[in-house]
């Protein structure tokens, strides 16, 4: 007997993730032959085509062991009032904020890695005018690839998972990592990367540092400073 998943109330929730556990409290009380049709559903509710940018502060230990939580909270309010029209700017989505990270997903990569360069640009000019205890500092890691999207509350996925990784655990302070997969999805003759190989949780994960531009970045609406740099060859 065929069986066909519930649908949510209207448009708007078929993305939330009350839909979701709905949908999978479903397939765990069918047999294994009849989960294809609820895998389906999921599919084209949740999974979209995005690159992901987790952003990452940096310092939590040495600043809230030296100035206390409230301060580093504070700071993140910061972190957050830069990378959220730097992301927005450049036709990104802030998905969610956990503690001192931020997650956002955009079209392309190329978007998701403009997105992180004005972040970084917006956070050295504020470093300008901040006390040495109050200097921001995130790192990037992004990705891009299918991804169950739940909307503005959670993200899955192996580039996900990657992109975590990457920004979490193996960026230094201000550097920004991309998978293999968003950086051969970057478009030819604009930026210089770098390949850097990592074992991580038990797995290989080919990564490419971001070097520079092979062109004057434009200065945006958000941007506090201006700055261009030029190097031949690179992807």
């Amino acid at each position: 007997m065929n069986h066909s998943p519930a649908l949510p109330p209207d448009a708007a929730a078929a993305h939330d993730k009350g839909y979701l556990r709905r949908l999978l409290s479903e397939r765990n009380q069918m047999p294994a032959s009849g989960t294809g049709v609820i895998d389906a559903a999921i599919e084209q509710a949740f999974v979209r085509s995005v690159a992901i940018l987790v952003l990452d502060m940096c310092g939590f230990s040495r600043i809230t062991q030296s100035h206390g939580i409230i301060h580093f909270l504070a700071m993140i309010h910061q972190m957050e009032q830069a990378a959220r029209p730097a992301i927005e700017g450049n036709g990104g989505e802030v998905i969610k904020q956990e503690a001192d990270n931020l997650f956002a997903v955009f079209a392309t990569p190329e978007q998701a890695l403009e997105a992180a360069l004005d972040t970084l640009r917006a956070l050295s000019a504020m470093n300008t005018v901040l006390p040495p205890e109050r200097a921001l500092n995130v790192s990037a890691g992004i990705g891009f690839g299918p991804t169950l999207v739940i909307a503005r509350e959670d993200l899955f996925g192996p580039e996900m998972n990657c992109a975590c990784k990457l920004g979490e655990d193996i960026a230094m302070a201000n550097e920004i990592l991309l998978t293999e997969a968003a950086w051969t999805s970057l478009p030819t003759g604009r930026y210089v990367c770098s390949r850097t190989d990592h074992q991580i949780s038990g797995m290989d994960l080919h990564a490419h540092r971001f070097e520079r531009c092979l062109f004057e970045r434009p200065l945006h609406p958000w941007d506090s400073t201006r700055h261009s740099t030029t190097l031949p060859g690179g992807r």
